[in-house]
């Protein structure tokens, strides 16, 4: 990242972090607040506002406050300066960072994986129909889902897709908009945003979890989950407890009522009704149903995979994924 760009990120996040300490002091003494950094229009925050609008968070004993950020690289530095407590990233950066000293903590939040959408007519059935094709690949070259995918092609079809296909590396929205306009012909992304391409009509090929199964890898790991300093949790043990009964709360009010996601809408950006239930579906497939040792061993397993296709440049230093990634309790 430009030395620019990290400037302005810090400086973005610091104004967010003084406006939510503002916040603290209008609320009940009696009741800790746990402050989360969150994008406006980011999925976190269907979650989270559904805490909120239904009190889930002052039945829980806590008051939760959504501190807006500008990206994801603005909550990594609200969480690492202190200015909110609990953040969403992956457990893959949560294990880096505490293989560099600082103990971070990760908890589920979704399974929800992205996916390799194609126009409706294409004749791309499978990795296979990749070859000479234009792949709109959601990040960057060292994107876990591109590395699984390369793996793939390499593995079944013994294709080289950074040589034998013209990978093209952008943001999701500006892929979205080249795959309907017919620039690209496929396009690998995050799974809000394959949910709409999906809502217009094109194909999903294969999901992100179909190349883990086919790699031999557990395909309901969740993916990304609540993010907090461990000495926070160690602190407040019942702030933690009651974050986790709130978004649990929510969770299962998302997964059984169509009604509870009417409120949503405005920061869900659905443009039409397909989107508005193509995104409610994906959500509610992607909440965890299980968090055992087994999903924890699962996780290891998946990180020694990603290790060797990133390398250095993705896991660090660590060819393992760090103790206490996964935070169990406070055992």
């Amino acid at each position: 990242m430009a030395a620019g760009c990290t400037r302005r990120t810090t400086l973005l996040a610091a104004g967010a972090l003084l406006a939510s300490a503002t916040l603290r002091h209008a609320v009940a003494a009696d009741r800790p607040v746990v402050r989360a950094g969150v994008l406006k229009f980011g999925t976190v925050s269907w979650e989270l506002d559904t805490v909120r609008a239904n009190g889930f968070d002052r039945q829980a004993g806590i008051d939760l406050q959504l501190v807006e950020l500008a990206g994801n690289p603005a909550t990594q530095v609200a969480l690492q300066a202190g200015g909110v407590e609990i953040i969403v990233s992956d457990w893959l950066w949560v294990s880096r960072m505490r293989s560099k000293g600082e103990a971070l903590c990760f908890i589920p939040y979704s399974t929800a994986l992205g996916a390799l959408v194609v126009p409706a007519q294409s004749a791309i059935a499978g990795i296979g129909d990749l070859r000479g094709k234009r792949i709109g690949v959601a990040g960057s070259p060292l994107d876990k889902s591109w590395l699984l995918l390369k793996a793939l092609a390499a593995d079944r079809h013994g294709l080289s897709l950074d040589r034998d296909a013209q990978p093209f590396f952008a943001a999701p929205p500006l892929l979205n908009s080249k795959i309907a306009d017919g620039d690209l012909d496929a396009v690998l992304t995050f799974w809000p945003f394959a949910a709409r391409l999906e809502a217009k009509g094109m194909r999903v090929t294969m999901t992100v979890s179909d190349m883990l199964e086919a790699l031999g890898q557990p395909a309901t790991v969740p993916s990304i989950g609540y993010v907090f300093r461990e000495e926070w949790a160690r602190a407040n043990p019942a702030a933690l407890a009651g974050f986790q009964a709130a978004t649990n709360k929510a969770k299962t009010l998302l997964a059984d009522s169509d009604a509870a996601w009417d409120r949503l809408a405005p920061l869900m950006q659905a443009e039409d009704d397909a989107t508005f239930r193509t995104l409610r579906d994906r959500y509610r497939d992607g909440i965890p149903r299980r968090w055992t040792e087994e999903e924890r061993a699962g996780a290891a397993k998946l990180y020694a995979l990603l290790a060797r296709l990133g390398g250095r440049e993705l896991v660090g230093d660590a060819p393992a994924i760090a103790p206490g990634t996964f935070w169990t309790g406070g055992a």
